[in-house]
């Protein structure tokens, strides 16, 4: 039996599995209150900002590869054991 490797998220922008670190951040209270009001998690609004500016100053390179793999498929692809 071959057991598959999960895929990393290769859209991350930082190393989800680093330790965490407490740090004081100032933000506008009332801003921190509606967000929290509405079950925003702060911390994980910023990672979410970080991937979407990533995705976004890599949108060209992420469709070339992408047009690349549907016109000639993925390179060395025959040999692949799955």
């Amino acid at each position: 039996m071959v057991m598959e490797r999960p895929m990393p998220d290769t859209r991350l922008s930082f190393d989800a599995s680093a330790p965490k670190r407490a740090t004081n951040v100032s933000l506008n209270s009332d801003l921190l209150e509606q967000a929290k009001a509405l079950g925003i998690n702060v911390s994980r609004g910023i990672a979410e900002l970080c991937d979407r500016q990533w995705l976004e100053a890599n949108r060209e390179a992420l469709a070339s590869s992408n047009a690349y793999v549907e016109a000639h498929s993925l390179p060395l692809a025959k040999q692949r054991l799955y």
